[in-house]
């Protein structure tokens, strides 16, 4: 009776609304998730009251390195949000948290070992993004800096999606959240009152990201005890089942940062002014639509939970529901950039060819997100109902396929054709992942059957019973009792 209990209280997503845990999940998510790029659009701001091309250049090229190793990272937290959700539905609370502090480790030795490639290979990456002269010296600094503090920015994230996994949403946002508010305190204090520039931009990024980590782990450990001790002996077993989900999802994140990375060399043949611009873009982005970077994270435990209690019913009913989210979510922000466009222009100080591509983004490119979230929403059904590599496959595709030979097209009418091109890529590998999601699921309830007695504990039951769902996996009926 005590593990259902233990289970119950976890597994809070087998039941109640889907449509509801997709906006609590999204919504805490989003501001956890425009929390963390917020520090780079932060730093894009102060930096940009300088005045100095190069150094806003140099944040563009910064920037490019700075998202593969971010999305490394988030690819990592997806495998980790997946595999404990799934034990967490199924009711193994205590396998789930040796599979937390297991996965967690791995996640700290993996981002120390991407830090110090960064330093290692930084002269050829940066050359490899057409970076030269005092921008590429400016962009070099940067990464120095910012570099070794990526294990701590994996300790914060990785603890973010456990508590997101554990249903406990408002305290996975404000893990993330805390990172930005430190940004927002010291950036100006470094940049402008000690008159540090970039590296004054460097040195805060780290301090949030000490903050981060310390935050993640007061709610991991603290308040909810998620981590076990660590086991040895079950670590390389642990680490197989980990990247097995994290492995295909660290490939399908870094096809995004590798498809702007060519956006970015494509940008640098037309001057400092193009990459600035491509630089704001990329940090207004994730921020706008930060509800849409959310859902990955949020459908995930909804998905993974449900699919562990053999609710395929419910997984379809969430991943519909997601979608709809989603655009809902692109039109308010690509209305919201229309409208904003010139107070965007007007406070990153754009000028030129800089605010040509910020106002075409805002008042037309923006809508292409519709596309994007689409794929997006499809990675995070693949991710967590096993098959990881479609999700990489569609991701690869998009940031090759989908925009190498449409950006070299369009670059042959300058910057602008550039980002016309990288949009209109996005279009049909967006809409060919999401068909592809909900036949997978047709396909998991094909194999699956009728289960016509399966039992999920029920949260929030109450106070000395021991509430059991009695489900119908296919028909998604339920029938209650209580023991």
């Amino acid at each position: 009776m005590e593990a259902q209990s233990r289970a119950a209280e976890t597994a809070r997503f087998v039941t109640g609304s889907t449509m509801r845990h997709v906006l609590v999940l999204a919504g805490t998510g989003a501001i956890g998730m425009i929390a963390v790029f917020g520090v780079d659009l932060l730093n894009l701001f102060y930096i940009s009251l300088l005045g100095h091309r190069a150094i806003a250049a140099a944040i563009g090229f910064a920037g490019a390195v700075s998202f593969l190793q971010v999305s490394f990272c988030i690819g990592m937290t997806i495998g980790v949000g997946a595999l404990v959700s799934r034990e967490l539905g199924a009711g193994h609370v205590d396998v789930a948290r040796r599979l937390a502090t297991s996965s967690l480790a791995v996640m700290v030795a993996s981002l120390a070992i991407v830090g110090i490639a960064t330093i290692i290979t930084l002269d050829w990456s940066l050359s490899l993004l057409g970076a030269e002269g005092e921008t590429r010296r400016l962009a070099a600094g940067f990464l120095r800096i910012t570099a070794f503090s990526l294990p701590l920015l994996a300790i914060g994230m990785g603890c973010s999606a456990l508590l997101r996994s554990r249903g406990d949403a408002r305290r996975a946002m404000d893990v993330t959240l805390i990172g930005a508010v430190v940004t927002a305190i010291l950036d100006p204090l470094l940049i402008f009152a000690l008159h540090l520039d970039l590296d004054g931009a460097a040195i805060s990024t780290v301090v949030s990201r000490l903050a981060l980590g310390l935050a993640g782990l007061d709610g991991v450990v603290r308040k909810h005890g998620m981590l076990a001790a660590f086991a040895p002996g079950s670590l390389a077993a642990d680490t197989r089942q980990f990247l097995g989900i994290a492995g295909p999802a660290i490939l399908t994140n870094l096809a995004t940062p590798a498809g702007a990375v060519y956006v970015t060399r494509t940008m640098a043949a037309f001057g400092p002014e193009a990459v600035a611009g491509q630089a704001t873009i990329d940090r207004i982005t994730p921020v706008a639509f930060g509800l849409v970077y959310a859902l990955s994270g949020a459908i995930g435990p909804i998905v993974a939970q449900n699919l562990g209690a053999g609710r395929t019913e419910r997984v379809r009913e969430a991943l519909r529901d997601a979608l709809l989210f989603m655009v809902l979510a692109v039109s308010v922000a690509w209305a919201a950039l229309a409208l904003g466009q010139n107070g965007i222009v007007a406070a990153f100080s754009a000028r030129g060819v800089t605010a040509e591509l910020v106002r075409l983004f805002c008042s037309l490119l923006a809508g292409s997100f519709l596309f994007t979230g689409a794929l997006y929403v499809a990675n995070a059904a693949f991710n967590n109902l096993g098959f990881p590599l479609l999700s990489t496959a569609f991701n690869w595709g998009r940031a090759t396929l989908g925009t190498i030979p449409f950006a070299a097209w369009g670059a042959q009418y300058g910057p602008s054709g550039v980002l016309i091109g990288q949009a209109a890529g996005s279009l049909l590998f967006g809409v060919g992942a999401i068909l592809t999601a909900f036949h997978a699921i047709d396909g998991l309830e094909h194999r699956a059957g009728p289960e016509p007695h399966r039992q999920v504990p029920v949260p929030n039951a109450p106070s000395g019973h021991s509430a059991l769902v009695t489900l119908t996996a296919r028909s998604g009926h339920a029938d209650r009792r209580e023991s």
